[in-house]
């Protein structure tokens, strides 16, 4: 097996890391703070291409292979999640949606626009009762004539305050479950579609979180994303490559966190000596290093079979559930070795710490992608 990247896959990366380290390491600490939604940030990042990394370039997009995609995304989340959610969640799950299932007309009005970073993207599948339960989902789409009216809400949508363009999922055929589900593009200032208030969060103070409200949404039958009733069937390939950006995020948090931990052991002193000469000590980085390599070998890989064209579902399941918990443990032994100045804002660990929680639940629980690999192992692989 090959693990040598690209000259092109590393361009990207470093594109990436510089983009991270100039632009948004040096204030990412006052967006925080305030919960403040970085635009000027996200502005800037419009100009690297990156907003636009899974568009085809006949549409102005960069057209990357998911590889060059994963590894963009885990450097702009090492240095700060809230921008680098921002930034995947436009691309995976809004973009890509409309990418892979609109019409030639949709791609050709929208596409363009969202590559440019002109406007964000959000993308609405939950609902309060429905997280990981899509057959449970309460909004509704009416048709009437050559149009449907659109009613109910979604929660915990990132992107949801600031984005123009939203992809989202209601039922149509309430009759059918999961199966009578269906897809559509709404432009901001809709009559009846708004955003709520933006939630108040644990972590990803400078990342827009909030519900949207469908209240008698009027749009034509060509804001249908898709064919009807196989927005859920859809929905399932765009969350396939949106877990695999979420174990991207989760590495480049890992990896942030292990990056602070060491800066710390090398200047911090203690009994005459640094933290780093400290046996102890290099043995909790020893395996915070070697896992934050697996769950990067084990994203990359997913990354690459949807490259080669191959199912990464049970892939992304698996790079996701590691990935995130990698980067739970990471944030946590990070802050235990800083000890007290890990508690206080002064120091990133701290926000890297709140931020790390998410990859444990956004694009599916933890418990989720458990259920996915183990129907995977029982079913097919239990096979003669």
């Amino acid at each position: 097996m090959n693990f040598a990247l690209t000259p092109e896959q590393e361009e990207i990366r470093a594109l990436a890391r510089d983009f991270a380290e100039r632009e948004v390491a040096p204030v990412i600490h006052h967006f925080d703070e305030l919960h403040e939604f970085p635009h000027e940030i996200m502005t800037r990042l419009a100009g690297t291409g990156l907003l636009g990394a899974l568009v085809p370039e006949e549409y102005g997009g960069a057209g990357l292979d998911y590889v060059s995609y994963a590894l963009a995304v885990e450097e702009l989340n090492r240095v700060d999640a809230s921008v680098g959610i921002t930034m995947w969640a436009h691309n995976s799950l809004c973009t890509n949606h409309i990418t892979l299932f609109g019409s030639p007309e949709q791609k050709a009005r929208y596409l363009p626009r969202l590559a440019r970073g002109e406007v964000l993207g959000a993308w609405g599948l939950t609902e309060p009762g429905s997280g990981s339960d899509a057959a449970a989902m309460r909004s509704r789409a009416e048709q009437e004539g050559d149009a449907y009216v659109l009613n109910g809400s979604k929660a915990f949508i990132t992107n949801a305050s600031v984005a123009e363009v939203a992809v989202v999922m209601v039922v149509t055929d309430p009759t059918r479950g999961n199966k009578g589900i269906s897809a559509f593009i709404l432009d901001r200032g809709t009559p009846g579609f708004s955003a709520g208030k933006p939630y108040r969060k644990l972590g990803l103070h400078a990342s827009n979180t909030a519900e949207l409200h469908l209240d008698n949404v009027r749009v034509p039958a060509s804001a249908l994303c898709g064919e009807r009733d196989r927005g859920f069937i859809n929905t399932m390939q765009v969350l396939e490559g949106g877990r695999v950006a979420m174990a991207a995020m989760a590495v480049g948090i890992a990896q942030g966190a292990l990056d602070q931990a060491l800066r710390y052991m090398k200047q911090r002193s203690a009994f005459g000596k640094t933290l780093a000469e400290f046996n102890g000590l290099r043995g909790m980085i020893a395996d915070i290093g070697t896992e934050v390599e697996a769950a990067r070998l084990l994203t990359l890989r997913a990354a690459a079979m949807k490259d080669a064209g191959q199912s990464a579902k049970v892939a992304a399941s698996m790079a996701k559930v590691f990935a995130s918990e990698v980067a739970m443990k990471a944030a946590t032994q990070s802050l235990q070795i800083h000890g007290g100045a890990g508690y206080i804002t002064e120091f990133p660990i701290e926000r890297i710490f709140r931020d790390a929680k998410l990859t444990e639940i956004g694009e599916g629980t933890s418990e989720v992608q458990r259920m996915v690999i183990a129907r995977d192992i029982l079913g097919a692989r239990s096979q003669p």
